[in-house]
């Protein structure tokens, strides 16, 4: 059975660091090209990182030099180092499979919240 599991959110100050971690089962982690996606309140879900089976990434321009994905091949496990973290990035963090494990399928999320 697929599945994804993030966890790892939490209330931070802006310009402090957070990780938020991913582990996936049901698939041959290895081969699979993961995604990190948020959702912010009243937002529509958008990416903002990618890494390949051989560690290729890309990030999407709001948080690039602050966030880090990076990826466990033993664990099953992706992740998303944030610093520097502001209100802005205050969202809802998901990961998926690109394309995704099974069409419209998505965890739960981790709910990440950036105040002062």
């Amino acid at each position: 059975q697929v599945q994804l599991v993030e966890s790892g959110g939490a209330v931070v100050q802006p310009g402090e660091s957070l990780t938020v971690s991913c582990v996936v089962s049901g698939r041959p982690f290895r081969f699979l090209t993961m995604g990190w996606y948020r959702q912010a309140p009243g937002k529509e879900r958008e990416w903002v990182a990618t890494i390949t089976m051989g560690r290729r990434i890309s990030y999407d321009d709001s948080v690039k030099g602050r966030f880090t994905i990076s990826r466990d091949n033993d664990k099953n496990t992706v992740y998303l180092q944030m610093n520097s973290l502001k209100p802005e990035d205050t969202a809802v963090y998901y990961c998926n499979s690109i394309p995704p494990l099974i069409k419209g399928y998505w965890g739960q999320g981790t709910q990440v919240t950036v105040s002062s």
